[in-house]
């Protein structure tokens, strides 16, 4: 009676308050009944089961800040395998030592890593792991255990065979040290790509644009065909000899062959430019290797995409075929126009906002907006390492010259610096894999097969192609550059990437393997061999890239003659984009309002920054090395026509008005009337009258 008066009145006092205030006290009360009904047993069974479960957070804890130390442990091995090569190459540097590049030397330094790994270090058993066998018709990527009323989720790591079952711990260990493939795909490899057409040498690569095009495009289809038949023979005699020992078709031998003709002369053309060799066989490996490997991945994609009618995926069908054909030309051109795009609205950007006021914004605007071509352009289905590829070319040629001087600095730094360390990283863990990967399948036969499709691949590649184009070509390839070419054909960091992308099947796992032993022989003994095959081919080094009386690829040719080898659409393009995309995109070139025709004056008065404006009277253009001669320079300034010429004491004659008229290093050409200005260092640059005051 007391306490329900006390009940009622504190009701009563505290109104809405008790509504929340009795259910706790209902509870509570619940609680001690419960406790005093339950027996001695189950209690001390509940307190067994917090103990465990405070004793099993506390081994989690340990779990994870073991795991933690322990991926410390191994970024700090990728670490110091970068650091000790930076100090040997500059020790390399240091004493002129070029017979093993800075790649080499970090395959090197990770496979002495990986044999440390792999047999010097062994993780004592856990004995806590349990072996339970259960059968399942696949295998699950996530598994659910319940164990004491708990859930608990697993995930597959991979397979492991019975004789590795007691050394788990060790198999982790060397799992710690391999990386998802797509760390190289969405991380290392962007930067890579994207510096080769970021710092891509316009001048000389357009000069030899038909002949790279050709050896890229058609060169990496035909050696892929080569190889691929080669090894596809080379399969079906490992079969009838009973050396194979899984499942082997035609599309993976095509597949093979697609990624072993990317070709990464990284180690070559580092040696190219410390001795200064001839530019036009720079630009043609270069150029090369940049688009062949853009080239080789589409490829790839394109042989896996093929899927014919039916059960049996690995027959030969036209319709098939023709599928895959056409999604390689859709891929290549979606990739490259999406690049392209990116690449526009960057510059877009830069020229109509004020960033270059604040360079850190810039900076990291332009880094972002390049790095995401990559992610974009694998997340809509076309291939990032086309779009970022063709991204970096549009960077360098349109948004480079929207950037403040410091930007543009730092924007060449920072994927110089990024270049550097994912290549050799790359290179370092190439090393580091060929012990820590657990799947690996060697095969002799297979081996010496690879071998001998990639140096006749290559070999396919290039001598019909060159042959081909020195029929058109006045100044020819000479056998001496082409067997160059062909010593320079390495394997690197793209053939990895690609290989490494796939190790589920035996086939996968068995190219794989083979794939490593041509990238070690081709970095270590072409590479290594550079400078001597040089001296054999007596090819001439020290050469000044800037001088307009240097050699082309013709023996004994003056430069002026690549003049009638210039291709019309490349001419036909750099007018176009002289006089109208660089107006727009960039405050260089000359101003809408001189190029556009007058209806089209409000649009070109909004298109043209004052910076453009300011910039009218300026003749020279920064870009116009991108057409193929230097005398074929043609800026337009209304009713002016400047072109500049490097080519020097040639003659004037009044019966050949098509005839180059030069004197000096300027020419004038004013409505079909053509004068001679000599100009030389001490006179004063042209400038439009219009512009004086």
């Amino acid at each position: 009676m007391a306490l329900h008066w006390t009940v009622s009145r504190n009701r009563a006092a505290t109104g809405p308050l008790w509504r929340f205030l009795l259910p706790l006290l209902a509870a509570s009360l619940s609680v001690c009944v419960c406790r005093a009904s339950s027996s001695p047993r189950e209690l001390q069974q509940q307190q067994q089961e917090e103990e465990d479960s405070a004793m099993e957070n506390i081994v989690t804890e340990k779990r994870a800040e073991e795991s933690h130390r322990q991926d410390s442990a191994d970024l700090l091995i990728f670490i110091l395998l970068l650091t000790l090569t930076i100090l040997t190459i500059w020790l390399f540097k240091h004493r002129r030592f070029r017979f093993l590049h800075e790649t080499g030397l970090a395959m090197i330094y990770g496979l002495l890593v990986g044999v440390v790994l792999r047999y010097g270090i062994h993780v004592p058993r856990d004995v806590s792991n349990v072996t339970l066998s259960c059968h399942v018709n696949a295998s699950p990527a996530t598994l659910l255990v319940h164990s004491k009323g708990k859930f608990y989720e697993y995930t597959l790591k991979g397979e492991i065979s019975a004789s590795e079952v007691d050394d788990v711990q060790d198999n982790e260990m060397l799992r710690k040290v391999t990386f998802d493939p797509e760390v190289f795909f969405n991380i290392l490899l962007p930067p890579i790509i994207f510096h080769a057409g970021y710092s891509l040498k316009r001048r000389h690569f357009f000069r030899n644009m038909g002949s790279i095009l050709a050896y890229a495009f058609l060169g990496t289809v035909v050696s892929c065909f080569v190889i691929g038949l080669l090894m596809y023979g080379c399969v079906m005699l490992m079969k009838h000899m009973g050396q194979l020992g899984g499942e082997f078709f035609f599309t993976d031998c095509l597949f093979f062959g697609a990624i072993v003709s990317a070709t990464d002369p990284v180690t070559v053309l580092a040696i190219f430019n410390e001795l200064q060799v001839d530019v036009d066989l720079y630009a043609l490996l270069f150029g090369e290797s940049v688009l062949n490997d853009a080239v080789a991945v589409v490829l790839s994609s394109s042989i896996v995409a093929y899927q014919p009618e039916g059960d049996n995926s690995h027959t030969f069908e036209v319709v098939a075929m023709f599928k895959s054909f056409g999604m390689f030309l859709g891929v290549f051109s979606g990739s490259f126009a999406l690049g392209g795009a990116i690449g526009v609205v960057t510059a877009l950007v830069t020229k109509f906002t004020k960033l270059r006021d604040f360079q850190l914004l810039e900076t990291a605007l332009f880094f972002l907006m390049s790095w995401s071509t990559f992610l974009l352009a694998e997340a809509c289905g076309f291939t990032g390492v086309v779009a970022v590829l063709f991204c970096g070319i549009t960077q360098a040629h349109y948004t480079f010259n929207n950037l403040s001087p410091e930007s543009q600095d730092r924007t060449k730094q920072l994927f110089e610096l990024l270049n550097f360390l994912a290549e050799n990283f790359i290179f370092s863990y190439m090393g580091l894999t060929l012990f820590t990967f657990q799947n690996h399948i060697f095969n002799p036969m297979f081996i010496v097969g690879a071998f001998v499709a990639v140096f006749l691949g290559r070999a396919a590649n290039i001598y019909p192609l060159s042959f081909l184009l020195n029929l058109g070509r006045r100044n020819k390839i000479r056998s001496n550059f082409q067997h160059m070419m062909m010593f320079a054909g390495l394997r690197g960091a793209m053939t990895f990437a690609l290989s490494i992308r796939d190790t589920a099947t035996y086939a996968r796992q068995m190219m794989f393997s083979t794939t490593l032993l041509v990238v070690f022989f081709t970095v270590w003994f072409c590479g290594g061999g550079t400078t001597q095959m040089l001296s054999c081919q007596r090819i001439r080094v020290g050469v000044d890239s800037d001088q307009d009386n240097s050699t082309s690829i013709g023996e004994g040719s003056e430069r002026r003659s690549t003049k009638q080898e210039s291709a019309w659409p490349f001419r036909i393009w750099y007018n176009f984009d002289h006089n109208y995309m660089k107006p727009i995109l960039t405050h260089s070139g000359p101003p809408l309002t001189a190029t556009l025709p007058a209806c089209c004056g409000p649009l070109a008065r909004f298109l043209t920054s004052p910076q453009a404006l300011e910039n009218e009277c300026q003749i020279k253009d920064d870009d116009s090395d991108l057409i193929l001669t230097d005398g074929d320079v043609n800026l337009n300034y209304g009713d002016i026509t400047v072109s500049t010429d490097g080519a020097r004491g040639h003659g004037v004659t009044a019966d050949d008005p098509d005839r180059e008229l030069t004197y000096g290093d300027h020419e004038l050409v004013m409505r079909g009337t053509r004068l001679v200005l000599p100009m030389d260092d001490s006179e004063p640059p042209f400038t439009d009258p219009r512009c004086r005051l």
